[in-house]
């Protein structure tokens, strides 16, 4: 079993979006609890984390402590981070689920992320094919997710607190060797 912490950054609409797309995971048993986390309290965060049945947590100063705090307030052994906005597609239940059995008895320590898709109903910008470059040449991008075991998540020392950038520098931390890329897609709009 595995908790979702989703970083919301205000974003009400794709909250919803990346909840619901969680929904059939938490039906199969995958996902034991969900924690939806934000910067600020607003009414509609708190009650959409309500209808939702997640843990709303909120915690001031930089995205890497936020972040810090919910994998301590997470109750599962594995830990999935995600971006509000973000929509897991395809066959991922079953695909976490083995990444999970096989990287909890392999030797090796891995993480994964997912395949990035961006959003057929987005404008294509240029700076849309500079992030595909970028994903390439440096490695995944934060939105991406990223499926780690909580043991793992701490010998890495987790989300830098001070960072505004922490997913990308965890991400970082991961080498391309200790990492892999999922076959179900991630679609970011």
């Amino acid at each position: 079993m595995l908790s979702a912490i989703v970083l919301a950054r205000g974003d009400e609409r794709g909250v919803v979006a990346t909840l619901a797309a969680l929904v059939p995971g938490a039906a199969a048993g995958l996902i034991r609890d969900v924690l939806l986390v934000d910067h600020e309290h607003t009414d509609t965060m708190a009650r959409v984390a309500d209808v939702a049945g997640c843990h709303f947590l909120v915690w001031p100063g930089s995205d890497g402590a936020l972040l810090r705090e919910a994998a301590k307030e997470a109750r599962s052994n594995w830990l999935l981070f995600m971006r509000a906005g973000a929509v897991l597609e395809g066959n991922w239940i079953d695909e976490i689920a083995q990444f999970m059995e096989s990287a909890s008895l392999a030797s090796k320590t891995r993480a994964a992320v997912f395949r990035y898709a961006r959003s057929p109903h987005a404008d294509v910008r240029v700076r849309d094919a500079f992030k595909t470059a970028r994903r390439v040449l440096l490695g995944p991008s934060a939105d991406q997710g990223l499926l780690i075991a909580r043991a793992h998540y701490d010998a890495l020392g987790g989300h830098p607190p001070a960072s505004e950038r922490a997913e990308a520098k965890l991400l970082a931390r991961l080498r391309r060797k200790d990492r892999i890329i999922l076959r179900s897609r991630i679609v970011v709009s």
